[in-house]
């Protein structure tokens, strides 16, 4: 056994024992076990939150694309650092109603906001569909680098089959309190990692970051430029448009909302979570230093750019450093995924179908969802071959669909109905299945049309389909209801 999977193993012990070891004292009621009781402060919530963005897909997938990609890549860039400043806003009115509610998931949002425990099943199955994709794409990292740190000692299937035991065990039995003490020992390594292996790595191999940008220019000339068709300006805007009014909409992050103690928590994290984006810089730079000194990369592959360049520039025991910060940003927002799926199918699928289960009678069925989804997540990985950021894409387009509905609802009377609500989401997330099936894209469809058009995201066409949708049907159910003999049912009898 090589020097860098002796650290890799040490590091995954240590996360499960963390994990494991955070339930100590705590009774692990539905409340602990979702939102640690709401008694999280600034740090916790920090690092759950930055937990949950710098993933497989910020260690592999930001430096895969400025290797494949170049300048599209810088998109990440722009929708993180903007969804941070609007959440200075939108988030303080959400955390004091599921305060005031007791709420404990995303579902139990809309369900209270529209009082419709169907649209709540709707809003959760649609975040569980979204989460599979990004669970694959967690599990998918974690075997690339712990098979490629471990100089290939261990395949991929095995290191993800050992990565999904470990993370299931601790948020089974810890659930967010695991996934908080995880992310500490996440964010402290990660950081030194990155931002080492971003200057390090254009200064051993090009003196500097200037001669490194200078000489992918000369070799490969406008690839540090926007395309003028495809991955162009306005694919750009669009793509940040869509992720951050998604950001927030994945049911973890949505969910890791309700765990601050108070709302302040959420503007101090305004002000430093923006520059901590900042590390994604050095992710790119390593990306762009591999393009010259690991040519070849096609497709997929393009992923692999950190660690062979790492493989090729390093010690054994820095690249087991290496691999167990990536292994780390595998099992931390992986064990946050497992957990809002789990709590959104038990607190909002089964509960509603068996409302006399007790909270301890849903935890323990939430609890053994764990594995199922698991299990499930593993059988896609193995199986699936897409690259990281197009599984993050395609989930993005899926949550991005529950935004409208969030944010007509935050007035003290949604401008929607649960009607238009629910029609809105349907029709938006039925646009985004059929573009994902079909492949289709504007340019598909439209050939003729002008570039700045036809690269637009896909998902702006399905949100505004959405918000077309929900405001139609609202008009006219409105208009019906308030015709109807019995005036005063101003939401209707039958129910969604």
């Amino acid at each position: 056994m090589n020097s860098a999977l002796i650290i890799i193993f040490a590091v995954l012990l240590l996360a499960i024992y963390s994990g494991i070891r955070a339930q100590k004292g705590k009774e692990m009621t539905m409340e602990q076990w979702t939102v640690g009781g709401r008694g999280f402060g600034s740090i916790f919530i920090f690092l759950l939150v930055a937990g949950e963005i710098y993933t497989t897909f910020t260690f592999l997938g930001g430096s895969g694309w400025a290797y494949s990609k170049g300048a599209p890549s810088y998109y990440v860039l722009s929708y993180i650092a903007l969804a941070y400043v609007i959440s200075y806003w939108l988030l303080p009115p959400i955390w004091r109603y599921a305060k005031q509610h007791r709420l404990v998931s995303q579902s139990d949002f809309f369900v209270s906001k529209y009082n419709s425990p169907i649209l709540g099943i709707l809003v959760a199955a649609v975040g569980v569909i979204a989460i599979i994709p990004y669970l694959i794409l967690q599990f998918k990292g974690l075997g690339i680098i712990v098979s490629e740190a471990s100089y290939g000692s261990i395949s991929p299937a095995a290191a993800v089959w050992i990565g999904v035991i470990g993370v299931t065990i601790y948020v089974m039995i810890s659930g967010i309190h695991g996934s908080a003490w995880t992310a500490a020992i996440k964010d402290i390594l990660i950081f030194f990692v990155v931002v080492f292996m971003g200057l390090y790595l254009p200064f051993h191999y090009y003196g500097g970051i200037k001669p490194m940008f200078e000489a992918v220019e000369v070799a490969n000339p406008g690839f540090l430029t926007f395309p003028d068709e495809g991955l162009s300006v306005s694919w750009y805007i669009s793509t940040v448009l869509v992720t951050v009014f998604g950001f927030y909409m994945w049911p973890h992050t949505f969910g890791s909302v309700f765990s601050a103690k108070n709302e302040n928590v959420f503007r101090k994290n305004t002000v430093m979570l923006p520059l901590y984006t900042i590390m994604l810089l050095f992710v790119f730079f390593v990306g762009f230093t591999a393009i010259l000194q690991v040519p070849g990369l096609k497709g997929a592959d393009g992923d692999l750019s950190l660690l062979r360049l790492s493989l090729k520039t390093f010690d054994p025991w820095i690249v087991g450093v290496i691999g167990a910060a990536g292994l780390l940003t595998a099992l931390v927002p992986g064990s946050m995924l497992l957990m809002t799926a789990a709590t959104l199918l038990a607190k909002n699928v089964y509960k509603v179908m068996a409302p006399t289960a007790s909270e301890a009678r849903v935890a323990k069925v939430a609890k053994l969802l764990v594995p199922v989804l698991s299990l499930i997540s593993l059988y896609f990985t193995l199986s699936g071959g897409d690259t990281l950021v197009t599984l993050l894409l395609m989930g993005y387009s899926l949550v991005t669909q529950l935004f409208p509905a969030l944010l007509f609802s935050l007035h003290r009377q949604p401008w929607v109905n649960k009607y238009g609500a629910f029609a809105g989401i349907t029709a938006g997330v039925l646009t985004v299945a059929y573009v994902t099936i079909s492949k289709v894209t504007i340019a598909s469809m439209f050939p003729n049309w002008p570039a700045v058009i036809k690269d637009l995201n896909i998902g702006v066409i399905a949100l505004l389909v959405n918000i077309i949708i929900m405001f139609g049907v609202t008009f006219v159910t409105r208009t019906l209801l308030t015709t109807d003999r019995h005036p005063a049912n101003t939401e209707g009898t039958p129910t969604i």
